[in-house]
């Protein structure tokens, strides 16, 4: 298994141990940028939020340990949000 393919369908932030969706949870894929291919729980996140940007903690982007990676909503009620960059 390469980590591509590891890294597929784990949620970001969850557990090691346990990386899966939940039932229940309604979850955004992470398209492009160092956090690519995983989830992303929405299901307690506002529609505005996600349509002006989240910034998500990762140690691989740009800035390393306490950068973050922003992504955006692609479409207005859609499961995929895209990668703006990295900031500080």
């Amino acid at each position: 298994m390469d980590e591509l393919e590891f890294m597929r369908g784990r949620v970001y932030g969850a557990d090691h141990d346990d990386p899966g969706p939940r039932d229940g949870r309604v979850y955004a894929e992470l398209a492009g940028g160092p956090l690519d291919g995983l989830l992303l729980d929405v299901t307690d996140r506002s529609g505005p939020e996600l349509a002006d940007g989240i910034g998500l903690r990762t140690e691989i982007g740009r800035y390393g340990p306490g950068g973050r990676a922003v992504y955006v909503r692609r479409e207005p009620d859609g499961r995929v949000l895209d990668w703006r960059g990295d900031v500080p």
